[in-house]
């Protein structure tokens, strides 16, 4: 089991605001939190979004592999240690965040459910299975209706919650006929062994040594390729029709939040050398017209969406313009002309910020809003 995020492939009330954070109420409840994963790269900037965002607060429990255990960590309440996660690791918690693999959560979410907490799982275990709630609070909040107090959440793909945060005012406006999306993803979206691997592949091609690639594209492939000075398509296994599974997590994940089953919608995925921020080009087929100013004032006034986008004056969004920050950013709108109503987009967004953590914590405070926290 991979238990530490290693792969990553998140009476009052607390009001959420995309760029800025929660806000306390005098008297509000706070809530007994658990973090599973801790110690992984998803796990840790979790932590960071709940301190950002003042999130009420009465404990935290951290929980990781046994190789882990006793580790003394920060958290917004104060040091804790980190505890081996099983079965019994969530009594008296009302929620709990799961940032570790897909096989933890369907062996621990179930049990952390029968003990009284809500779980929001960062993995792709439940994002498809129909009676669980696929989330992005911007997007489709109302789909947290359908939970009982005691239930899952999915996070979706953070490729897919970089999109469709975009998509979403777009669709409202003009309608989507057809998606078509190529991402560059950073090499933390497989954790830290993909940031270890881009320094130290750079650091033997720049010295002229000969170069041991180990861990790219993933982890678990008999051949790995040189990630530093290149460009690799392929994010996650391929499947179905020589897709990889992240391409399909594009695919269904993007219909299900958006509640178009039959929105055509293909992606190509790449890995490129960028140690943080995911970017992604767009193409879109919109059923009505819609001119790129228009667009722009729709993104503009979008919630969780910044537009940087004046090539006039080489403004345009990059990896590092937004890394650490809570926004998808959007620039490189202009018209498609080949069809009689596209556009094409250029977003970039920090996939451990509103990839994951991020969209994670708005989750929990949507949930709050709604009282079922």
């Amino acid at each position: 089991m991979i238990l530490d995020g290693e792969v990553l492939p998140c009476g009052g009330s607390v009001g959420w605001r995309p760029s800025g954070g929660a806000y306390e109420v005098a008297g509000m409840k706070r809530h007994r939190v658990a973090v599973v994963g801790a110690t992984g790269a998803v796990g840790k900037e979790i932590l960071a979004v709940l301190a950002d965002r003042h999130f009420p607060i009465e404990d935290v429990r951290l929980l990781g592999s046994g190789r882990f255990e006793g580790r003394r960590m920060g958290t917004p309440v104060g040091e804790r240690s980190v505890d081996a996660a099983d079965h019994d690791s969530f009594a008296g918690i009302d929620v709990a965040f799961f940032a570790a693999g897909s096989d933890v959560a369907r062996e621990l979410a179930p049990s952390a459910v029968r003990a009284g907490a809500v779980v929001i799982d960062n993995s792709s275990a439940f994002r498809m299975d129909p009676e669980v709630p696929l989330v992005v609070p911007e997007v489709n909040p109302d789909a947290l209706d359908v939970i009982d107090h005691a239930g899952i959440v999915a996070n979706p793909n953070c490729s897919t919650i970089v999109l469709v945060v975009v998509l979403k005012p777009i669709a409202d406006a003009a309608g989507l006929e057809r998606v078509v999306v190529s991402t560059y993803q950073a090499v933390s979206g497989v954790g830290s062994k993909g940031i270890e691997a881009l320094e130290r592949e750079t650091r033997s091609v720049l010295a002229g040594e000969a170069v041991e690639p180990k861990v790219l594209p993933y982890p678990s492939a008999e051949r790995h390729r040189v990630i530093a000075f290149n460009v690799v398509p392929h994010v996650d296994q391929f499947g179905d029709q020589d897709y990889s599974k992240e391409e399909w997590k594009m695919v269904h994940e993007t219909r299900k939040i958006l509640a178009d089953p039959g929105l055509r919608i293909t992606a190509t995925t790449v890995r490129v050398p960028v140690f943080r921020c995911h970017a992604e080009t767009v193409n879109l087929e919109l059923k009505r017209s819609l001119d790129p100013e228009h667009a722009r004032e729709l993104l503009h006034a979008a919630p969780g969406v910044s537009v940087r986008d004046d090539p006039g004056r080489l403004e345009y969004p990059t990896p590092l313009d937004a890394t650490g920050l809570d926004d998808v950013y959007v620039g490189r709108i202009r018209r498609d002309d080949t069809v009689s109503a596209g556009l094409n987009l250029w977003l970039v967004g920090d996939q451990l910020r509103k990839g994951a953590a991020l969209n994670a914590v708005q989750i929990a405070e949507a949930l709050i809003e709604k009282h079922r926290l």
